[in-house]
């Protein structure tokens, strides 16, 4: 009798374990999500694989290997091993490597030569991460349009009297006018020594204070202050999978525009990554008077180059240029040279698509929204001054 009720006790605390450990799973799963909607989504995503790695007895690290990659691995001592090490290479392969509606980017870009330079003043937000500015210092090599610097990775020939041509998008009638989203949401920046956060991967967390979101939140305020109406998607297609979040935020945009046809600009934000020779994080910051030290930005804008369908591209390049000449005007070191390449980045669904990288990961915070805050500022006036011809 004594030994039925010991294992009884066993029992059951198995099962609160267990309960537990799936409690645990269910909130670390859907804590991107802000509506109940996307949190039943979320785990309707994650569940099969979970499963699958059940059945594999796959229950480890989760450190972003495929159930198909996990199962390789478990067949090879030595890879067995080394799974720490496989799994950064895997990871470092999927960021630099994002698939896009069934395209991969060309890896061979165009180098972009910047000088890095000591900012004038010490970043007022210090992270603790080396600070510098870069700036581009010889034309060869671009596509030089007023102070605009285009690093050309596609096949195309540009011209500079081409792209000073009025862009094709224009604000109109209804609202909302502009869409934000983050294909990659949770790419995230340093924040100050001791701060407590959880992080979801090598610079990304689903913590809205410091991510990409947060620099969105930003723009979206400033242009809502400026007249013009937004709608901010904080959904982070790239949480709990990065694999497909170029095809998440498609499906999503296209629901947006056929549900408000009054969209005609859409601003896919991300963050850059940028390291040293030794692989070092380095934040990239502008100097701007009377507000400190920001992210310095850039805009990556896709092409047909892939040779899937993109009309709109060299329109959604015009439109690019403008507002980053503007921005140089005003702030002369807050834009890095513009970067044109094969891929589509979803910009394919507007003639007003934009790709913005807003800092790198070693940025903190508070430098990636002031930065966000700057850019919408400008690209306000840049609408707002073509509304009026």
């Amino acid at each position: 009798m004594k030994q039925k009720k010991t294992l009884s006790n066993v029992l059951r605390r198995l099962e609160a374990a267990l309960l537990a450990a799936g409690t645990l799973w269910a909130a670390a799963v859907t804590a991107g999500s802000d509506t109940a909607p996307a949190a039943f989504s979320a785990l309707a995503e994650a569940l099969p694989e979970r499963a699958l790695r059940w059945e594999l007895g796959d229950l480890g690290p989760g450190d972003g290997l495929t159930p198909a990659a996990a199962l390789a691995i478990g067949e090879s001592p030595l890879l067995l091993a080394a799974r720490e090490d496989v799994a950064e290479l895997w990871s470092l392969e999927r960021q630099e490597s994002p698939e896009e509606d069934g395209e991969t980017p060309d890896p061979t870009v165009v180098p972009v030569e910047e000088t890095p330079v000591e900012p004038a003043a010490s970043p007022a937000e210090d992270n603790g991460v080396p600070a510098k500015t870069l700036i581009p210092t010889d034309p060869s090599g671009y596509t030089v349009c007023g102070r605009v610097y285009i690093s050309n990775s596609t096949s195309h020939e540009l011209s500079a009297q081409e792209l000073q041509k009025p862009f094709a998008a224009a604000l109109g009638e209804g609202e909302p006018q502009v869409l934000i989203l983050h294909t990659h949401g949770s790419e995230a920046y340093t924040p100050a020594p001791g701060t407590s956060i959880v992080w979801s991967g090598d610079y990304r967390t689903t913590d809205y204070r410091y991510n990409v979101v947060k620099v969105g939140d930003e723009m979206a305020e400033v242009l809502g202050e400026e007249g013009i109406s937004v709608l901010h998607d904080r959904t982070l297609y790239d949480y709990p999978s990065y694999t497909g979040a170029y095809d998440r935020a498609l499906a999503a945009i296209q629901k947006y525009l056929e549900r408000y046809p009054s969209i005609r600009f859409v601003l896919d934000v991300h963050r850059d990554a940028i390291e040293d020779g030794q692989g070092n994080q380095y934040k990239v910051v502008s100097e701007i008077e009377g507000a400190g030290a920001a992210a310095q930005m850039s805009l990556v804008m896709g092409s047909d180059g892939s040779g899937l369908e993109h009309p709109d591209w060299l329109e959604n390049l015009r439109f690019a240029a403008a507002v980053q000449q503007d921005i140089l005007e005003h702030y002369p070191t807050l834009m890095r040279p513009v970067l044109l390449r094969n891929s589509r980045y979803n910009q394919h669904a507007t003639a007003g698509s934009l790709l913005l990288e807003a800092g790198a990961a070693g940025n903190s915070p508070e430098e990636a929204a002031l930065a966000g805050r700057l850019f919408a500022q400008r690209l306000a006036a840049v609408l707002k001054e073509k509304a009026a011809l």
